[in-house]
């Protein structure tokens, strides 16, 4: 693609952007949605408008995209959040991990997918879409308790996902015969536990240094290096740029004293990458995907809404929380997007005999996540009372 075109398509991008962008602030649709739907028209499941070489540029754009979203959502971890709603965090995401785990696994087995398989599937469907959810939050505004234990929620069960899904895929594979379940434990336990080491490294000393320039707040440039080191460094040693993210995210706003607001820069910088995030997104979804899953799809779907709703309420009256408020946590965490795609990328490299059927489910549901999961959370801080709120 020329120099030239390329120049052209981010104006197109961006201009396409823009419009949805003043669209969502003019209706009570999430702009995420628009964007999404904006994507699906442009790219090849609509009018094609967008080359094969942009569509491209995703991959790289989601890795940008999703490391700031990890900062700043372990930027929300701060010692006076976790004081607060700590006990909410811990309890409700743990409680919607395990339920999705447990009912889509069993789903699927009953529909006929071997136990292995069916359990990969249930922790796939425990992944989210932290990018979706914060920018949400960003449209509207939203506050309050129940916003700060969302974004803690979001934080964190990407992090509990990650470990089911990689524990799944051992047991997956070791009844496949294929690999040992030592070997592939040791894998999980590295990716895991490497990148929050990995975030500790980075995140100790980058407490200290930064914010040091400039009146005691943290420079863009500074912020920019950040994410793209701990992007680079994730990819390079092979562990989760997400958990590695929102490792030095919480590190930072917790060791760094001279800060007033650690990373506060990001979100100066962030929409940009976010808009072009979605935007592809959208481009890359393939709508006849949905043609392929029949059943086993349509059950993912309700299993997984269900689980979210149960696992939420339960969760949050164990934490104490009142029976209304609990009854949102799971419509407020139902949308679903990368993560999810990437675990089943993965178990079709470790799975050959069931691995496209999983992806091509993964992908065909995350169609419709994408496009009801941030109405559900919108429908969610409406109730909560949390859109329109002043103060945190």
């Amino acid at each position: 693609m020329a120099l030239s075109q390329s120049f052209l398509v981010l104006a197109g991008l961006f201009l396409a952007g823009l419009a949805a962008d003043w669209l969502g602030t003019r209706t009570r649709l999430p702009r995420v949605t628009l964007l999404l739907l904006v994507g699906v028209a442009m790219g090849s499941a609509g009018f094609d408008l967008i080359p094969a070489e942009a569509v491209a540029w995703y991959e790289a754009l989601s890795v940008m995209a999703l490391t700031m979203v990890a900062f700043l959502l372990g930027g929300s971890l701060t010692r006076k959040t976790l004081a607060a709603h700590g006990r909410a965090i811990l309890f409700i995401s743990i409680s919607i991990v395990l339920f999705s785990l447990a009912l889509v696994s069993a789903g699927a087995w009953l529909l006929g997918v071997p136990p292995g398989p069916a359990l990969v599937i249930g922790a796939v469907a425990t992944a989210t879409a932290p990018a979706a959810t914060q920018d949400l939050i960003r449209q509207t505004g939203a506050r309050g308790p129940f916003v700060d234990t969302i974004r803690g929620i979001v934080a964190i069960d990407d992090a509990w996902g990650m470990i089911a899904f990689s524990l799944a895929l051992i047991f997956a594979i070791g009844l496949s015969g294929n690999g040992t379940q030592a070997n592939l434990l040791a894998e999980a336990g590295r990716e895991i536990f490497g990148a929050i080491g990995l975030g500790l490294a980075i995140g100790l000393p980058g407490a200290f240094l930064t914010g040091r320039i400039s009146r005691g707040e943290p420079l863009q440039t500074e912020a920019l290096a950040l994410v793209f080191l701990t992007a680079g460094l994730s990819l390079w040693l092979g562990v989760s740029f997400l958990l590695a993210g929102m490792t030095v995210g919480a590190v930072i706003v917790n060791f760094a004293s001279h800060h007033d607001r650690a990373f506060h820069e990001i979100r100066h910088v962030q929409w940009p990458f976010m808009l072009l995030f979605f935007l592809l997104a959208g481009a890359t979804l393939q709508i006849e995907t949905l043609q392929q899953i029949g059943l086993l799809g349509a059950a993912y779907i309700v299993l997984r809404i269900v689980a979210r709703l149960i696992g939420g309420w339960l969760g949050a009256r164990i934490a104490g929380r009142g029976a209304k408020e609990a009854l949102l946590y799971g419509p407020a965490l139902l949308p679903q997007a990368g993560v999810a795609v990437g675990m089943a990328l993965v178990a079709t490299q470790a799975l050959p005999g069931s691995g496209e059927m999983i992806l091509t489910l993964t992908i065909g549901s995350t169609v419709i996540f994408e496009l009801i999961g941030p109405l559900a959370t919108l429908w969610a801080l409406r109730r909560a009372g949390a859109i329109g709120v002043r103060g945190g």
